[in-house]
């Protein structure tokens, strides 16, 4: 996963200017097409979706979530999930990192996405 713009300065001016910036709470969502540096991409819509909370624990140069992460049953057709972010607020808010899926996922009516612990990770290197 790459971070955003938004994170990067956040970060930047954290450490190296001295700037505070408060640890957000992280929530994952689901994307059909591709998000960026700046944002945007086509977030999944439909019945029952809703962003998901998730935490981190970091191990050297990887921050992997320490849980499984389940969205809702779906209650009617998702599309197909491209791409994952992190963002730091349950609707709208900053997009803080993003990434393909290895393989892409079609959510139909009484679907469950999920991902298993640990699965989700990113890297600085």
């Amino acid at each position: 996963m790459s971070f955003s713009n938004y994170l990067e300065t956040k970060v930047l001016g954290h450490v190296f200017g001295g700037t505070a910036y408060t640890q957000p709470t992280k929530y994952i969502a689901l994307y059909s097409a591709a998000p960026g540096e700046t944002g945007g991409g086509t977030e999944i819509s439909g019945t029952n979706y809703v962003r998901q909370v998730s935490a981190f624990t970091v191990t050297g140069d990887t921050a992997s979530n320490t849980a499984a992460i389940e969205f809702p049953t779906a209650g009617s057709a998702w599309g197909t999930i491209t791409h994952i972010g992190v963002m730091d607020a349950t609707s709208g808010g900053n997009l803080l990192a993003y990434g393909t899926l290895t393989a892409s996922k079609t959510i139909s009516s009484g679907d469950v996405f999920r991902i298993p612990l640990g699965d989700l990770d990113i890297t600085l290197n």
